[in-house]
């Protein structure tokens, strides 16, 4: 970083296996507690912008509404604690930052619920899935590409590289909600449409209790936008498009 002195960094490296984390707390936290402090402390030395992406897993899911930026945290596994500890290392050192916490991520690459559901539709005749945790499914093309339109805005407003007074943390995940057995029940829907190759015949919607994990989930994991919708003018598609996008026609 010091070779390079960039203007902008954008954190978009995490631990993100929630389950191993339990087991490997002290790595989870080594990346994502103390490395995003580090990235910090160069940010300020060098007079940069530093993006960081967070989670809705600092939350504990106990709320009967959409969480607000202000509301208080209270982590629930090992992940979401070193996630709300990076939060913690950034805010510490003070440098120019824009926290943009997220919720439920999927991609058409590497590990997620998406491909998961893919390849198990493909292969089983059953599929039970919890439907009684409640998120927001969020692409992650969506929020690459909000990023850059929110990064432009700033720009606009207060040079290249800087975020002025529109620093700060903000929420960003996809409109709408759902739950696990929902959002797989569309993608199965979505493969079913496409002519792609099921062996599922059925789905079934199971409780947390019925389907133990080494972390706990936070029950409701629903983000309010509000703010960065007021802020920058700008609002991601409902999960039930964004899957369409992702999925192609």
């Amino acid at each position: 970083m010091r070779e390079t002195a960039p203007g902008l960094i954008v954190n978009a490296g995490a631990y993100t296996a929630v389950d191993r984390a339990e087991s490997e707390p002290d790595l989870a936290q080594a990346i994502n507690g103390a490395a995003p402090g580090v990235l910090a402390e160069e940010a300020k030395r060098l007079g940069a912008a530093l993006v960081h992406y967070s989670t809705d897993y600092v939350f504990d899911g106990r709320s009967t509404r959409p969480y607000r930026e202000d509301d208080a945290t209270g982590p629930i596994n090992a992940y979401g604690r070193s996630k709300l500890a990076g939060e913690q290392a950034i805010a510490a050192v003070g440098c120019t930052c824009l926290f943009l916490r997220t919720a439920w991520v999927y991609s058409s690459r590497r590990a997620n619920f998406l491909r998961t559901m893919r390849g198990l539709a493909a292969e089983r005749e059953e599929l039970r899935i919890v439907d009684d945790q409640h998120g927001s499914p969020t692409w992650a093309r969506s929020i690459a590409e909000a990023t850059a339109l929110i990064l432009t805005h700033c720009n606009a407003h207060s040079g290249p590289g800087e975020l002025g007074e529109r620093g700060g943390l903000y929420h960003l995940t996809a409109a709408g909600e759902t739950t696990w057995f929902g959002f797989a029940e569309a993608i199965v829907a979505k493969m079913r449409e496409a002519g792609e190759p099921l062996s599922v015949a059925r789905m079934t919607p199971v409780t947390t209790a019925e389907y133990p994990t080494p972390a706990a989930r936070p029950v409701f994991s629903v983000l309010d936008c509000t703010k960065a919708i007021r802020a920058f003018a700008i609002a991601l598609p409902d999960w039930r498009d964004q899957l369409r996008l992702c999925l192609g026609p």
